[in-house]
């Protein structure tokens, strides 16, 4: 008997065909992630680089001393304070905008996955429902800032992208895979439903709390709309928005002198673009390898439970 359960617990060698598979597998998924990071690293390299040679010779592959220039981050970081404001009220507006939305998509998509809840298919439609009209932005603008206080508020900030159907529908697929025995066993016990869903869903929900997690901070990091909309005070703009306006001020500044045939320091626009995307970017893809195993977990279960 114990030989028969050590030759079972061996490794069946791989075969050629299996090997060929996986050579072949992870060679297109080497290429594929190499595809994926190159233009970052152009980016990258782009930033250092003189605005003469990018727009001579294009977007180089490789770094060269020659063409080593930081004028665009010296342009870019020129007012080292407001750049910290617009990263402390970036940071504070995803951090508390992103446990704010993982929480009420978890609790939206835990209700409507309960088979017990009667009306769960009403509410689920009227979700869906919005996904498909609204009532335009002039409504929306006369609501937010007249009767909602958006203006110079940071709940302008926060509120508009604080419910996503997307993550509530990810939030309900996964949940429904979730036994029912489980709910149903601490109901015997006397734990009442906010119980249950602190104590037992959401430890059970790790996956899917990384995975709107990481959507959400990335929905709060990149937004700037919200800002353009609701903020006039430049202490309360966000990252996003006030290195759009830098680049902005700094190209029509450089439209007019060039109508006006007034004599401008030259402006490295292409190369503070570059500059500009690493410098927003950079700590929202420093947070993506933590996340990741639940990430790419969470919504493979999701699939296949939906």
């Amino acid at each position: 008997m114990a030989k028969e359960v050590i030759v079972m617990n061996r490794k069946r060698p791989m075969s050629r065909d299996e090997v060929a598979v996986n050579v072949v597998g992870a060679v297109l998924i080497g290429l594929f992630a190499l595809i994926c990071v190159i233009p970052f690293y152009l980016i990258i390299i782009a930033s250092f680089t003189s605005e003469s040679s990018l727009i001579k010779n294009g977007y180089p592959l490789l770094p060269s001393l020659t063409n080593f220039s930081i004028e665009s981050y010296q342009l870019s970081l020129k007012n080292p304070v407001a750049i910290l404001k617009a990263y402390g009220t970036t940071i504070g507006v995803t951090v508390v905008g992103t446990f704010l939305a993982v929480l009420l998509a978890t609790m939206t998509g835990y209700v409507l996955s309960r088979k017990d809840f009667p009306w769960r298919n009403k509410f689920a439609f009227f979700y869906f429902f919005t996904t498909l009209f609204n009532g335009g932005l002039v409504p929306w603008y006369l609501l937010c800032v007249r009767y909602l206080n958006f203006k110079n508020n940071f709940t302008g900030l926060i509120l508009p992208l604080m419910f996503s159907v997307w993550n509530m529908i990810i939030a309900k697929s996964f949940m429904s895979g979730l036994p029912m025995e489980i709910t149903e066993s601490a109901k015997i016990d006397g734990a009442n439903d906010l119980v249950i869903f602190t104590k037992l869903i959401i430890p059970l929900s790790k996956p899917l709390i990384a995975t709107l997690s990481l959507f959400s901070a990335l929905a709060y990091w990149n937004d700037w709309y919200n800002c353009m909309l609701y903020i006039t005070d430049e202490n309360k703009f966000t990252l996003q928005y006030y290195l759009q306006r830098i680049l902005g001020s700094a190209e029509a500044m450089r439209i007019v002198a060039e109508k006006s045939g007034i004599a401008l320091p030259s402006i490295p626009i292409e190369s503070m673009k570059m500059a500009m995307t690493v410098i927003a970017t950079g700590p929202i893809v420093l947070l993506y390898p933590f996340v990741q195993r639940y990430f790419v977990k969470g919504l493979t279960i999701g699939a296949v439970k939906g």
